[in-house]
């Protein structure tokens, strides 16, 4: 006889600004679900950094503090001793960092195959000798999450298709439920004064934009290089990222530059400044190798910019006929992009509608309620 409700497990130790990408992803599903769903009851795990940024009012929903820090041996012996505590029907990781001892059934996203598509020692500060140890480590967790789940949720039908070649698995158990535009967009409270944002970052010549991380499979040094050498004067490079080991890095190579100031590093910037960069940008500028899903650049799209993006991996499918790209390993390519953007007003209006149907295509309420219904679906067959 089917139970009338079942409890479902969520491990949320990325939630909200603490786990960066990760952490819009955990709280866009998680917010929704739990709105969405009237009948099952949940177990939310969280950290002592996030447990009181989630606060819900809703009796079927339990939170449970779960201080163990991600990629730990920790996480390996404490989280599983945590999650049985429960007694759930369901757990799902919203990442691939699945406990090897998890004896709970679960479900587990994966957003990209970034660690073996492009692993290298300068995507870590570790030393070689470790970051490979590490690497190896995160290979069988990865491999395990995937052989031990009872279904593997994908970003989008690139990383499905990456999982089912990687790990040969049956197709049936891999599902796509594609992410949405992150709610600033929509939000952000009144309109900066747009002149006086650009001043204050000292941004004074149209500009193309790039926010996101520094890591090496974004190809951010080529793209310094590529402008740096290109007879492009009166155009600057906004790079918008908090500043870390890869941004420092970044900073150091455009310095050597002929005209360091054409580089703008402007660090982390509110959401409100962040919106008038979007929307005064000559074109947002995406020169990934590698995306699962690839957000920043529908992002993008929402608030009027036009985009520029290499064409790879998941980017052709998520940003459709909405983007112009270019090869990231050929400069002419890319100066013929932005060549179009500067010189061809009606072709850069032109982007920027179809960029803002585009971005309208996916929805994060959506997400969420796939989600859901594979979960029913799940707890229906145990």
């Amino acid at each position: 006889m089917a139970k009338n409700y079942y409890t479902i497990g969520i491990d949320a130790r990325f939630y909200g600004p603490v786990g960066k990408g990760l952490g819009r992803y955990a709280q866009e599903v998680i917010d929704r679900l739990l709105v969405l769903d009237q009948t099952n009851h949940y177990v939310v795990f969280l950290t002592k950094d996030n447990f009181d940024v989630f606060y819900t009012d809703n009796p079927r929903v339990k939170k449970v503090l779960a201080d163990v820090r991600w990629y730990s041996w920790d996480e390996q012996f404490k989280m599983p001793k945590i999650i049985d505590n429960e007694l759930l029907d369901l757990m799902h990781y919203l990442h691939f960092n699945v406990p090897f001892l998890a004896r709970t059934p679960f479900v587990v996203t994966i957003h990209d195959l970034i660690l073996y598509r492009y692993p290298t020692v300068r995507a870590s500060t570790l030393y070689p000798i470790y970051y490979w140890f590490k690497n190896m480590a995160y290979r069988l967790i990865i491999n395990m999450a995937v052989r031990r789940s009872r279904k593997i949720i994908a970003v989008s039908e690139f990383t499905k298709q990456d999982i089912i070649k990687q790990f040969n698995v049956n197709p049936d158990k891999v599902a796509v439920t594609y992410e949405g535009i992150a709610t600033f967009a929509e939000t952000t409270a009144a309109q900066a004064d747009s002149q006086a944002v650009l001043a204050r970052l000292t941004i004074n010549k149209p500009y193309l934009l790039y926010v996101g991380n520094a890591y090496p499979h974004k190809n951010l040094e080529w793209l310094i290089n590529s402008l740096a050498d290109s007879n492009l004067q009166d155009i600057n490079l906004v790079l918008v990222g908090r500043e870390d080991y890869f941004y420092k890095r970044l900073k150091e190579l455009a310095a050597t530059k002929s005209q360091p100031d054409k580089f703008i590093f402007p660090g982390f910037v509110t959401d409100k400044d962040l919106k008038v960069l979007y929307q005064q940008a000559l074109a947002y500028v995406f020169p990934s190798f590698y995306e699962g899903f690839g957000l920043p650049p529908l992002e993008a799209m929402a608030l009027g910019c036009p985009v520029l993006s290499a064409r790879t991996s998941s980017l052709p499918e998520v940003l459709g006929a909405a983007a112009l790209y270019f090869d990231p390993q050929d400069q002419q390519s890319l100066l013929a992009v932005i060549d179009q953007m500067l010189n061809n007003e009606p072709l850069r209006q032109q982007m920027i509608v179809l960029g803002k149907a585009r971005s309208n295509v996916f929805s994060w309420q959506e997400c969420a309620a796939k989600t859901l219904a594979i979960y029913n679906k799940l707890c229906a067959r145990s």
